[in-house]
């Protein structure tokens, strides 16, 4: 009843193996090399012969490290048999505690949260489960922009003024030692269900469970906040049985929030391993049933014909939800998350939608800005282990964003902040494989570098004056040019096995989901198309993503999309060999239009054959 991490090994468990052959020069400007090497080779055959897998799937499993003990495990994650008793988080005795109380004694409970979807998530799943027991429970969603990141005095005195006796603050709140010692004085407990990285002086609280925390010893560290929530109300749900206080299966079913918790663990792209990945596969089966009428809503909106798998979550689903938080209404996607009305499901959805629209245009021209600061830093420092860009003409709601992009572009960490009147500087931060980008962020404000920020590995926030961003951009330089020049050492693009056009099937796409969901520490299989046919390109949609059609030797076509790449290496290498060869490299998803469902494939690069 325990989760084992070490059972479930990320990709990089194994090196990679030889080179893919026949490549003089790849849009990314990455080499390829398959990702198993002989003893991985060997290993696949194993499983294959072992199990009775399709050799593809074998390669799948052995090239994520899974081993022939934990074949069934792993293609199957079941709940119960990776669930851990709540216990071993720490502080988990009391937040249940002073929760079970806050019920007993049908005390209004005030719950803040983060402003992206996993705070929206987390603040629906115990909104629900305490009015469940009968309990008001007020969400409170700070405006990214006056309110700025996590618990604020104004919001805290607002939510004591109304009522509330119990504050528990989600996917925030670890290190908010000023405001939460304003609760105390207002007569506020406060518990924190948080998983950020922690300080090591934390905050006076009745409770603070975050598997994060420097003296927490649960190995639970890859959980969002929505999965420790639901560990929590878990033991809630344990602790009220034994009092007959259990909210009826009827008004919440734990097993029925794992599509929020699905959802959340997808959107803030932490590991795909153990535990979270049967979070994901059976949140993404409650999904289907589309019990949840703001995620109906939201799915319809995004015109998903097809039953969602993992990649919708991140792409399509979450987007929208976070599209309140940037630009407008924050708490719109938690209160989309909770109602019960389709009607009002059916609106906010549509006001979601129509933000996430804005949000696209916005972000355009702030990321083009982005891109020309990076390509003009990287022209005086092209081994830049770190890019910082800033701008006073950016909304702080899509600094996150264009980090992002530039991250993918540059293939380095990546900082955008939008500065203010008063000249602070608001940004976000994305970070790449094996740079702990939260920690530097968390080192810079200790040292006085940055005034707040924090975050995770592959993320991070910070605030810093506008005059002290050459000073910040130069500390996290320093701390993070190691591991940035072994993470360049070790960037290639690693391809699970070669395919054709003909062999893209939805029987394959049926094996692969067998060994999903992928993400976060689980990545998507990547196939090599080796020197197919370009037979046309095509721009769609506003954010400039490029539609291709590929055949293979024998005339098989197979249709595919590289996302944004309008502009880019990859969209201009795609559309300089219209009629000619490419060898292509991508994953494959499933696309129903028309009631007809067919596989197509999001290129991620694409390589001129020698």
């Amino acid at each position: 009843m325990s989760d084992s991490p070490t059972s479930q090994m990320p990709a990089s468990a194994l090196p990679p193996g030889r080179p893919f052959p026949g490549i003089t020069r790849t849009a990314s400007g990455r080499d390829w090399a398959y990702r198993l090497d002989e003893r991985g080779e060997m290993l696949a055959g194993a499983l294959a012969q072992a199990h009775g897998l399709p050799d593809l799937v074998a390669r799948v499993l052995a090239g994520r490290g899974v081993v022939m003990e934990d074949v069934d495990s792993f293609m199957t994650p079941r709940l119960r048999d990776l669930m851990p008793d709540p216990d071993v988080l720490r502080d988990m005795q009391p937040a249940v505690e002073r929760l079970a109380r806050a019920v007993r004694q049908r005390e209004p409970v005030a719950i803040f949260g983060d402003y992206d979807v996993d705070g929206a998530c987390s603040s629906a799943l115990l909104a629900s489960f305490l009015e469940a027991c009968g309990v008001s429970a007020r969400i409170h969603i700070p405006d990214r922009i006056t309110e700025g990141y996590g618990p604020n005095e104004t919001a805290i005195r607002m939510l004591a003024e109304d009522g509330a006796r119990l504050l528990v603050s989600v996917d925030c709140g670890t290190a908010s030692h000023g405001p939460f010692a304003e609760a105390q004085k207002l007569g506020l407990d406060v518990v924190v269900l948080d998983h950020h990285q922690a300080p090591e002086a934390l905050p006076e609280v009745a409770a603070l469970v975050n598997p994060n925390r420097q003296d927490d010893l649960s190995g639970l560290g890859h959980l969002c906040a929505a999965g420790v929530v639901f560990l929590t109300l878990v033991a809630l749900n344990r602790a009220l049985r034994v009092t007959g206080e259990a909210p009826a299966e009827d008004d919440f079913a734990l097993m029925g929030a794992l599509d929020l918790v699905a959802l959340a663990t997808v959107a803030d792209v932490v590991p795909l391993t153990g535990l979270n990945r049967a979070f994901v596969r059976q949140g993404l089966t409650v999904m289907r049933q589309r019990s949840r009428p703001g995620l109906t809503a939201l799915l319809d909106v995004a015109g998903l014909e097809a039953a969602p798998q993992a990649w919708h979550l991140g792409f399509l689903v979450g987007p929208r939800i976070n599209a309140g938080g940037r630009i407008g209404d924050a708490a719109l996607g938690a209160r989309l998350l909770m109602t019960r009305d389709p009607a009002e499901a059916g609106r906010i959805a549509g006001e979601l939608d129509q933000l996430n629209r804005a949000r696209q245009a916005i972000e355009q021209d702030a990321v083009a800005e982005a891109i020309a600061q990076a390509e003009a830093k990287l022209h005086e420092d092209a081994q830049a282990a770190l890019l910082v860009t800033a701008s006073p003409e950016w909304h702080p709601g899509i600094v996150g964003l264009a980090a992002s992009r530039l991250k993918e572009r540059f293939r380095r960490p990546a900082f955008a902040f939008a500065i203010d009147e008063s000249g602070m500087a608001t940004g976000s931060g994305r970070s790449i494989a094996g740079v702990d980008l939260g920690r530097a962020v968390r080192a810079a404000v200790d040292a006085g570098i940055a005034r707040k920020g924090g975050g995770h590995a592959m993320a991070a926030g910070a605030t810093v004056a506008a005059e002290g961003l050459d000073a910040f951009a130069g500390f996290i330089r320093d701390a993070l040019t190691s591991d940035v020049a072994d993470a360049a050492e070790a960037d290639r693009l690693m391809i699970d096995a070669p395919l054709t056009a003909a062999g893209a099937q939805v029987a394959l796409m049926d094996t692969l989901d067998r060994a999903g969901p992928y993400g976060a520490g689980c990545p998507e299989p990547v196939f090599a198309l080796s020197a197919h046919r370009v037979a046309s390109v095509r721009e769609v949609g506003a954010a400039g993503h490029l539609r291709a059609r590929l055949a293979d030797g024998g005339g098989t076509t197979i249709d595919a999309i590289a996302f944004r790449a309008a502009g880019t290496p990859l969209g201009e290498m795609l559309q300089a060999s219209i009629g000619g060869r490419l060898h292509l490299a991508g994953t494959l998803s499933r696309n129903a239009w028309g009631g007809r469902e067919r596989v197509e494939m999001r290129l991620v690069d694409a390589a001129l054959p020698g």
